[in-house]
């Protein structure tokens, strides 16, 4: 059993405050695939793991993992393995989101295409159709036009994750990411829980930046992806 929900953060969310969320087969549980790509294993999975992945996925899907299990069998594809980290926001210095020269904009379906197109211009990880369901998303406009964003996305008990950090590369450099992880921090604190982030190993220069803003790092992990034996 897992002494923290962040161990396994997947299945905590999924058996924890995002439970409306979770579709299950057996012993798996997942997001709907236009919410989240993320599956989750139980801690202590036995031998049917497997074939409950394949079932709820279905034959030729791709399927990810955050920590999950060990080398898929015999049929399966291993696509991608992303070394990451997984950091602890116990000590982000929390604040309200101000204008300035911005707008600041509460985020919500309608902003979907618009936060598509951001996310498609800088790769902050994976954003889907319906991922803004999962929490607070907060951004800043400059003339009408949205330049930054983040929010929540995994959501452990006591614990919101901090995802989809980005900013428009023309807008680069003037400190709005800093400023959103401490504005969708705040509200975070608020609630009584306590933020967290995931980053890629390689992404140093946003792993600075949340250790500038009092992150630290917990552990290290793997993202992976694999894809079920079959044609879709």
């Amino acid at each position: 059993m897992s002494s923290s929900p962040l161990d396994n953060p997947v299945w905590a969310a999924l058996t924890g405050p995002h439970a409306d969320f979770a579709e299950q087969k057996g012993q798996v549980l997942r997001y709907p695939v236009d919410v989240s790509p993320f599956l989750a294993v139980p801690d202590a999975p036995d031998e049917h793991l497997w074939q409950d992945i394949a079932d709820l996925a279905g034959p030729g899907a791709t399927v990810v993992t955050v920590g999950g299990p060990a080398a898929p069998p015999e049929g399966w594809t291993r696509l991608q393995d992303i070394p990451g980290v997984q950091m602890d926001g116990s000590g982000l210095v929390t604040e309200a989101l101000t204008a300035g020269e911005f707008t600041v904009a509460r985020l919500g379906e309608a902003d979907v295409p618009e936060m598509l197109e951001l996310v498609a211009k800088t790769q902050p990880g994976p954003f889907l159709a319906r991922t803004v369901l999962l929490g607070a998303y907060l951004g800043l406009r400059y003339e009408g036009a949205l330049v930054a964003m983040a929010g929540e996305r995994l959501h452990p008990p006591g614990w919101t994750e901090i995802s989809a950090v980005c900013t428009d590369p023309a807008f680069r450099g003037r400190g709005l990411a800093a400023r959103l992880v401490r504005a969708v921090g705040a509200g975070i604190r608020d609630r009584g829980e306590t933020p967290f982030l995931h980053a890629a190993a390689s992404n140093v220069h946003a792993i600075r930046l949340y250790e500038t803003l009092g992150f630290r790092l917990r552990r290290e992990l793997v993202f992976s992806a694999v894809r079920v034996p079959g044609e879709s």
